[in-house]
């Protein structure tokens, strides 16, 4: 049935499927249709950073940022999942086309720009939701607050989805908003860092409940670059890592028809960098910061390569968009099969 919806779908500008996509999949969610039509994954609990998940196998930030289909995911087999990026104040994101397909590469090259509805918009949409599940929420800087400032929108977005998400992802890692990237890097970065830390502790303390903080990180950076946030990380006392976001590299589609447009690519190119990046961090980090592994997931194999290569757990979009809800059940399968997986995962 999803291969057939997707050719139609593909039929469609990227940006209109994803929209039109979306809104049958939060239509579903609010009518039950969703779980009745997809076929759930076997069971795999696990639990990381003290948080129970159904299943290792989660939804990526991106596919829904302001939180219109939380339901409707759920209800397809995800052990969790994550929405945003979420800004403070509503923006429209970069002009379209903004959006491009690659299918001979399994692969997408976006350059949104963060667009979304800000955060009270996002916060509201949590409130209807019926979900119970763990519900990360991605948060980011309005593209017009100076990158000096930008700890100023990551802790006004905090403070607001404190209360309501499961854990929250701080994204210094998206191409498309300029200069966020460089967050990721030296005295930026433990700024940052110390000031979310600082934050959490105190919203930790006025409720009594202590939430997570992931950061999402690029898989463009040198060896020792990633070497150096990974040693950042355990220094701020930030509790996981997501490794990782989209490219800037063009390896793997070159020729193709868009192949050259700005923007992140994801999808089967960004395979082998982001594992690469799991990998050395997981040498780095040593079991004290759960990895969480995106990029390139277009098959079950391909989630268990990720857990082999440390991370904790995984995260598909792109696969997903070629691929619907089988590759959630096709990627839980693998992860099940791997002997010890269970008693690996922290």
């Amino acid at each position: 049935m999803y291969d057939l919806a997707r050719q139609l779908l593909f039929k469609l500008s990227a940006e209109t499927s994803h929209d039109l996509s979306l809104d049958l999949i939060g239509a579903g969610g609010r009518l039950g249709l969703n779980r009745r039509l997809v076929k759930a994954p076997a069971p795999l609990p696990v639990k990381v950073l003290g948080l129970e998940f159904e299943n290792p196998v989660g939804l990526a930030a991106g596919l829904d940022k302001n939180g219109a289909a939380i339901d409707g995911f759920a209800q397809l087999g995800f052990g969790f999942v994550e929405i945003g990026t979420v800004t403070p104040r509503p923006q429209p994101g970069n002009p379209r086309p903004r959006l491009f397909r690659l299918p001979e590469a399994t692969a997408i090259i976006n350059r949104m720009g963060f667009n979304n509805l800000g955060v009270d918009h996002l916060v509201a949409q949590v409130k209807a939701a019926r979900y119970t599940g763990v519900l990360g929420i991605n948060i980011g800087k309005n593209f017009d607050t100076p990158v000096e400032r930008a700890h100023e929108d990551y802790l006004l977005c905090l403070n607001k989805v404190h209360e309501h998400a499961s854990y929250v992802t701080v994204n210094v890692s998206s191409p498309n908003t300029p200069g966020l990237r460089s967050l990721q890097f030296g005295d930026s970065l433990k700024t940052l860092l110390d000031a979310l830390a600082s934050r959490r502790e105190a919203l930790a303390l006025s409720s009594g409940r202590r939430v997570p903080l992931a950061i999402k990180i690029a898989p463009d950076m040198t060896d020792e670059e990633t070497l150096q946030v990974a040693a950042a990380l355990r220094a701020t006392g930030m509790d996981a890592v997501i490794a990782t976001n989209t490219t800037l590299s063009r390896e793997g589609v070159e020729g193709l028809q868009h192949g050259e447009e700005a923007g992140g690519l994801s999808g089967a190119p960004v395979r082998a960098k982001s594992t690469h990046t799991v990998r050395l961090l997981a040498g780095a980090l040593k079991g004290e910061v759960p990895i969480i592994a995106a990029g390139g997931i277009t098959e079950g194999a391909h989630a268990a390569e990720k857990i082999q290569a440390g991370a904790s757990l995984v995260q598909v979009y792109s696969g997903f968009i070629y691929r619907g809800p089988a590759l959630i059940r096709e990627s839980v399968d693998a992860i099940a099969a791997l002997p010890g997986w269970v008693r690996s995962a922290k």
